[in-house]
């Protein structure tokens, strides 16, 4: 009991939870909203995202005894904001379930290693950059509509970034909130501390919706988030099986995606926050501050309809600059290991324009078509020789 009230411990998991929300909530509302979600709705998405993230990680941290965070697909949230654009909730649901089934049947199966051999890292990665970067795009516009506001964020992120601050993104948020506040453009007068309804939502499964909608995502949740997330466990000594992890996060998507849980990965960066030698000396006791996030997640579910409405109150570049701050260093590194490999440039920058593009054909986005073209000429110029020919 003496360790899991340990100061350490309780602020490692608060920091966790305040690092996940402020650099990505606002991309969930953007996704929820981009698929027509009511203010009901959105709210039963964080609360489908909050409840799931907190009992899943309390319930691995304590049955393993190892420092196990769950988190929602931050670029898959990402790319529904694209994807789900003129898209019925009903048939974003039926991608969501298609997408979680696919998970779990990685993880029983023990298919997830083969699964994402066929897909080079650099390809996952030069998708994920061509996925965010409209978000990047969106800064200097937002800087033109709401100059002081967007210039006070973004110096405290450039600051924050100088001194090698781990809450750059933080602070920035909360520099914007207060210089929102003070010029008059904040209105919380609006917000409803209440406990959250979940909304079921029907499913639909299209197709074409499946495809273009529910397979990228759950090639970027996996590529991009449960493979950082089985390395950042490695890198700190925990040596938990990776499968039965990862089949617990798809369940959980295919019972909750009808209330709002697009996706459920495992965490890479906020887990790293539990995982130092600040939060206890024995690794072995670091399990409790997880289970503090987890803790501290429900919360945040549980009251998933008053962080909506939190939301709503901020101006529309606030929100825009707060999502492109928090994803310039997840573009930056996916743009580097995607043209790190010499062999898989042309294949790379091929994923990246057409993903980038946004444009879709026969009804399924440019992220599934910047993957498969991107797959194929790797394949091809590897296996034939072609990269290595002098032109």
């Amino acid at each position: 009991m003496k360790n899991f009230f340990s100061l350490p411990q309780i602020s490692a998991g608060f920091v966790a939870i305040l690092i996940g929300y402020s650099s990505a909530a606002a991309i969930v509302f953007q996704a929820a909203r981009a698929a027509g979600g009511t203010p009901e709705q959105v709210g039963s998405w964080l609360w489908a995202l909050g409840i799931a993230m907190g009992v899943m990680g309390i319930a691995l941290s304590l049955y393993y005894r190892q420092p196990i965070l769950i988190a929602w697909s931050t670029p898959g949230a990402a790319l529904l904001v694209t994807s789900l654009q003129g898209v019925d909730m009903s048939q974003a649901v039926g991608a969501f379930i298609f997408c979680s089934a696919l998970i779990t049947l990685c993880g029983v199966t023990g298919w997830f290693d083969k699964i994402m051999k066929l897909v080079p890292q650099c390809l996952a990665n030069a998708m994920l950059a061509g996925v965010l970067l409209r978000f990047a795009l969106e800064i200097f516009p937002a800087f033109q509509s709401e100059s002081l506001i967007v210039g006070a964020m973004t110096v405290l992120y450039i600051l924050g970034k100088w001194r090698k601050s781990p809450f750059s993104v933080p602070l920035s948020f909360a520099i914007g909130i207060v210089t929102a506040f003070s010029l008059g453009k904040i209105d919380f007068s609006h917000i409803t501390f209440a406990f959250t309804q979940p909304v079921w939502v029907t499913p639909e499964f299209d197709m074409s919706i499946m495809i273009g909608v529910g397979l990228p995502l759950f090639v970027v949740t996996m590529a991009s988030q449960n493979v950082p997330g089985i390395a950042v466990l490695r890198a700190h000594g925990y040596n938990v099986a990776a499968s039965p992890l990862i089949s617990w996060t798809g369940l959980m998507g295919v019972l909750l995606s009808p209330f709002g849980g697009y996706a459920y990965n495992l965490a890479a960066i906020t887990a790293a926050v539990c995982m130092g030698e600040d939060v206890h000396k024995d690794p072995k006791k670091r399990y409790i501050s997880a289970v503090w996030a987890g803790i501290f997640y429900l919360f945040a579910g549980v009251f998933g309809v008053t962080v909506a409405s939190f939301f709503t109150s901020f101006p529309h570049a606030l929100v825009a600059a707060i999502a492109g701050l928090a994803l310039l260093g997840t573009i930056a590194n996916s743009l580097n290991f995607a043209f790190a490999e010499t062999d898989g440039r042309e294949a790379a920058i091929l994923t990246f324009v057409i993903t980038a593009s946004s444009a879709s054909l026969f009804g399924i986005g440019a992220p599934f078509w910047g993957l498969i073209v991107g797959v194929v000429t790797y394949h091809l110029m590897n296996h034939t020789g072609l990269n290595k020919r002098v032109v």
